[in-house]
């Protein structure tokens, strides 16, 4: 159980604060995250890493001298939106270019992918790597749909001592990927870990079982098997992380065994004396090992072996020295804070809230009144909603989705507001909304809903002298096609649009066979709930459920439950 919290919606941000007051030797804050206090070298290669938190030490406290350079910060198990990345890779970079790496999961590609593009536009080197080390999340033809997890960490490692080395960009990312194409880790959890505010896991396992293949998000194992003794488990994990591992680089070996937040370091001490021996009977020599707390899942009761192939350049940088707020080896330069130049990080001039009307016809006013009305009304349903969407989440994924929805919609009223006070039209209240939605809630569906929301913003537009029904369906679509040209999921992947394409699409109907918008709009939001309930028995075929696909059967999709919720919410406006 996670105790201590003052307000679950700020655990996130609450320990930045006392994370960045602890350390200031070590990070800095900046929006989105942190970066290292000392001043970098000019022209030297910004490792940037991150995630959702609940995974302490990664990713902030790996931060520092001979490691990252930056770590972006999301909510708890939620990928940071795309303005947080851009934010920490602007105030990290050093001329040299910037190398952002993470887990394998959707929210973090499409989060990263969006501030690599702006990045660029704006003139910076950027590249991009995505960890897939869980043997256990895909088969060994489909490597690269495999989820990141303690394996992250020799990744960040390396590529972190290589940027301090002096390595170019194009260097860096040769090192990072040649370190996840030699890395491999198989995980088991013994117990479910707790959000804060909550008050029960997100998953239970049974009495004498653990399960098999687990993920650092909270999500369950991918087979519940018998709880073996220290020595069985030594064997499971080292078999199943070893299986895989590449012969042609000799048989030197990183190697992590890793708690998930619950489980005593005596009791990996007793796992690691059979690790070790099993190792050095299939001939490995270890190098450097670590045993310990490095990617952990809030408190999760379980345990990872990670395994990394070592060839000379690789040996040399997983022994490099480090010094970082939670990770120490050797001697780095200087003592951090003694004598580095202390970096001074420039905050983005404020903008001066502007005051006063925005030019808008005044059908475009009324309707963002009712767009207005609209959000407010699904704020409330996603509150109302929100333990229960998480429950559903948690069958098969990390159980963040309704806490997700509560931030983003709550972020999006609050945009939205300001722009209605103004009288602005509901292209620029819709416009603000996405964009406030994307930023603030990160994850797939932060990302996701925040375009939709902003494409069909800028469908409708502040000038149009009239907005009819067809309008308002084809806005829709507009933001049906952004979700589905951004996320690539289609109508059986069990995802949000199997709920959204139907709703589309009946709305489109309606309204053309002359349907006043409000019956078009019950008619369509009627559909959406069907198709969510009739997600139960799909399995899963993208997003994180997908390596969960058969604890998914029988439970609808997260994502199109809140569809549906949020299309009935918008009803309710539209008929009152």
């Amino acid at each position: 159980m996670t105790h201590l919290y003052d307000d679950p919606a700020t655990f996130m941000e609450d320990m930045l604060a006392g994370f960045t007051n602890l350390y200031p030797q070590y990070v800095t804050l900046v929006p989105g995250g942190v970066v290292r206090s000392a001043e970098p070298k000019d022209g030297k290669v910004a490792v940037v890493v991150g995630g959702g938190s609940g995974h302490y030490p990664a990713f902030c406290g790996v931060v520092g001298e001979g490691f990252a350079d930056g770590a972006v910060v999301g909510n708890i198990f939620t990928s940071p939106s795309s303005d947080d990345a851009y934010n920490v890779a602007k105030a990290a970079s050093a001329g040299g270019g910037v190398l952002f790496i993470t887990g394998n999961y959707a929210g973090d590609v499409l989060n990263f992918n969006q501030a690599t593009e702006r990045l660029r536009a704006e003139g910076e080197d950027v590249l991009t790597l995505y960890v897939t080390d869980d043997v256990a999340s895909a088969p060994k033809v489909d490597e690269a749909k495999r989820r990141g997890i303690a394996g992250d960490f020799t990744v960040f490692k390396v590529a972190g001592a290589a940027g301090d080395a002096g390595y170019t960009l194009a260097e860096v990312e040769r090192v990072a990927r040649h370190a996840n194409a030699l890395t491999r880790t198989l995980g088991v959890a013994f117990a479910g870990c707790t959000l804060p505010g909550a008050h029960k896991p997100l998953f239970t396992v049974p009495e004498g079982k653990m399960g098999l293949g687990l993920g650092i998000h909270g999500e369950p194992g991918i087979s519940d098997e018998d709880l073996p003794t220290a020595a069985g488990l030594a064997k499971i994990l080292v078999d199943g992380a070893s299986e895989e591992l590449p012969t042609e680089y000799g048989k030197k070996v990183a190697v992590i065994l890793n708690g998930l937040g619950a489980t005593k370091y005596e009791e990996l001490f007793v796992v690691w004396r059979s690790v070790a021996k099993l190792l050095a009977e299939k001939g490995y020599e270890v190098v450097d090992p670590e045993v310990g707390e490095l990617v952990t899942s809030l408190d999760m009761a379980g345990c990872s072996l990670t395994l990394m192939v070592l060839d000379d350049e690789l040996e040399g940088f997983w022994r490099a020295a480090a010094d970082t707020p939670a990770f120490k080896k050797g001697t780095v330069g200087h003592a951090p804070g003694a004598s580095a130049h202390r970096r001074e990080i420039k905050a983005s001039a404020a903008l001066e809230d502007e005051t006063g009307p925005l030019d808008a016809s005044d059908a475009a006013r009324r309707c963002a009144v009712h767009a207005l009305a609209a959000l407010v009304n699904i704020q409330a349903t996603m509150v109302a909603s929100e333990d229960e969407l998480g429950r559903i989440d948690a069958v098969a994924g990390d159980g963040d989705h309704g806490r997700g929805m509560v931030k983003g919609i709550t972020a999006a009223v609050d945009a939205a507001k300001v722009i209605g006070e103004r009288n602005g039209g509901a292209g620029s209240l819709l416009k603000a909304a996405g964009d406030s939605w994307a930023s603030k809630a990160g994850g797939t569906s932060g990302v996701l809903w925040g375009a939709a929301v902003a494409k069909v913003g800028a469908r409708l537009g502040d000038t149009a002298e009239t907005i009819t029904s067809l309008d308002v369906a084809e806005a829709m679509r507009a933001g049906l096609d952004s979700i589905t040209s951004m996320g690539k999921a289609k109508v059986g992947d069990k995802t949000m649009v199997d709920a959204l394409v139907p709703f589309v699409e009946t709305l489109t109907a309606a309204v053309g066979a002359g349907d006043e918008l409000s019956a078009a709009w019950d008619k369509a939001a009627a559909v959406a709930k069907k198709a969510a309930e009739d997600t139960a028995p799909l399995r899963p075929m993208i997003g994180r459920a997908r390596p969960l696909a058969d604890k998914s059967v029988g439970t609808p999709d997260a994502g199109a439950t809140s569809f549906a919720m949020a299309m009935a919410a918008v009803g309710d406006v539209l008929r009152g």
